[in-house]
């Protein structure tokens, strides 16, 4: 009998190696795992290559992952907020390596790993610094139907982290609004994907036709209690 349901967090994330390319869903504070993140810092895991659209906000979450010296390199889109301080010091002082890949690309990037594609051309990014590699080299271009466009290749990663609205026991995951964003792209993209849920549904529940990401993506699901907590005098649904 298939069941991905891990009984806890900690479970979910055994394993995870020194040295992991970890994709980490989120956009903004919208979708972050933020229970999973938690997790890969009690794991221990270090020297570790983090895909991300930011760079972490505040001091919890991605931001506390970097604050706990956990990660050698980040590849993102958007490193530099108004609240983007950890990450500031860090780059600032040598201590972290960043990537910078523009959104689109970002996505693209991923998408391609899950699907198996090699390399692709795009036309963003060219004639800027962008479209050098880390070592100062130009990256390969090549002009289609008049228009110049630079040559990226796909990223995979180790592990994903992704968080969820509902799954089943196979792992099949649907999610909530504008927290969907980097998550489906990155479940196909990783060797093991763990995600978070608010609830655990019985098989045959979930609409076919309105699941995003089919379990075969997906190595582990947890399921994370909802906790309310206070916004401005009202409740609402973490």
């Amino acid at each position: 009998m298939i069941d991905k349901i891990a009984a806890s967090v900690a479970e979910a994330l055994a394993g995870t190696a020194d040295g992991a390319t970890v994709l980490i869903g989120g956009f903004g504070t919208a979708g972050i795992p933020n229970e999973l993140i938690d997790g890969l810092i009690e794991q221990g895991a270090r020297e570790l290559t983090v895909v991300n659209n930011n760079a972490g906000n505040g001091d919890s979450g991605l931001a506390a992952l970097l604050a706990a010296g956990r990660v050698r390199k980040i590849v993102c889109s958007f490193p530099r907020q108004a609240d983007s301080h950890v990450f500031d010091a860090l780059y600032r002082s040598g201590r972290i390596e960043l990537e910078l890949v523009p959104q689109g690309n970002l996505a693209e990037r991923l998408r391609a790993a899950g699907a198996g594609i090699g390399a692709f051309f795009t036309p963003t990014g060219y004639g800027t610094e962008l479209a050098r590699n880390a070592d100062g080299s130009a990256k390969e271009t090549r002009v289609i139907n008049g228009r110049p466009y630079v040559l990226e290749f796909p990223i995979h990663g180790d592990l994903a982290l992704v968080k969820a609205e509902r799954g089943d026991r196979w792992g099949n995951l649907v999610y909530r609004k504008a927290a969907r964003n980097f998550g489906p792209v990155m479940a196909t993209a990783a060797k093991r994907t763990v995600a978070t849920v608010h609830e655990v549904v019985e098989l045959g529940t979930l609409d076919p036709e309105h699941i995003v990401t089919p379990g075969i993506h997906v190595s582990h699901v947890v399921c994370i209690d909802r906790v309310a907590t206070q916004a401005g005098g009202f409740k609402v649904a973490a």
